[in-house]
């Protein structure tokens, strides 16, 4: 058995949830799950539908991107997800998808406004969106430039990537992490589901306000803070 086996088998298990989920159609999106200590991460192959995945098919690659074990071309999106786990320390999945509402927010280049108390119990700042790459970057080597096009708009904003776990790519779509390859997955369906409502918030009323500090605080820090009592 090879010794990356665990790790193809969580991004497999990964990969699978998000046709699930409603997160994909046909082979758009992908996820990650990386072992440190090994210095490599698992993903899916390009190009290849959902319902024709197995952990087999996984394909590993190290940090910069470079293949180490499998039989298949890795995602178009390999180096992109090599930069992110080489500069966000301690993260162990990355999970990208053009889901319908918040590639719609990346398309129009705008964050995600905190509007309501879903959005808090998970984040207590707009869901970020980067700028469109400048055509120098696109002309090189897009795909690691956008994994440095995450970092920098991160770094612009004063954010914590271990804080704030997803991102939208401004005129590309969304891309989530987490300490697992399953937690980056949630943090997408979370990011779509916020998406949406915010839509529909402002569909509804177009001159809304962003949800008011004490509410941001509250619902955040009882999932989150020292005193928090959600959950068992």
């Amino acid at each position: 058995m090879s010794k990356y086996q665990h790790i193809k088998e969580l991004a497999f298990k990964a990969n699978i949830e998000l046709p699930k989920l409603g997160l994909v159609l046909y082979t758009f999106g992908n996820v990650s799950a990386a072992n440190r200590d090994l210095g490599v991460f698992a993903i899916k192959p390009s190009g290849v539908p959902y319902n024709e995945l197995w952990p087999e098919k996984m394909v590993v690659v190290d940090f910069d991107g470079q293949l180490v074990e499998g039989d298949l071309r890795p995602s178009s999106d390999t180096k992109t997800h090599a930069v992110l786990y080489k500069e966000m320390e301690g993260i162990g999945g990355i999970c990208h998808t053009h889901s319908t509402y918040a590639t719609a927010w990346a398309q129009a280049q705008r964050c995600i406004p905190i509007y309501g108390t879903t959005h808090a119990d998970h984040k207590t700042v707009d869901v970020p969106c980067a700028a469109p790459m400048h055509d120098d970057q696109i002309k090189g080597d897009y795909e690691y430039e956008t994994g440095y096009q995450i970092i920098a708009c991160l770094k612009e904003k004063g954010l914590s990537y271990k804080e704030v776990e997803m991102i939208l790519v401004g005129s590309h779509a969304p891309f989530t992490w987490g300490k697992t390859a399953d937690k980056a997955v949630y943090n997408s369906a979370v990011l779509e589901s916020i998406a949406r409502m915010a839509l529909l918030t402002e569909q509804i009323n177009p001159s809304v306000k962003r949800l008011k500090d004490s509410l941001i605080k509250k619902h955040y820090d009882r999932k989150h803070g020292p005193g928090s009592y959600y959950g068992q």
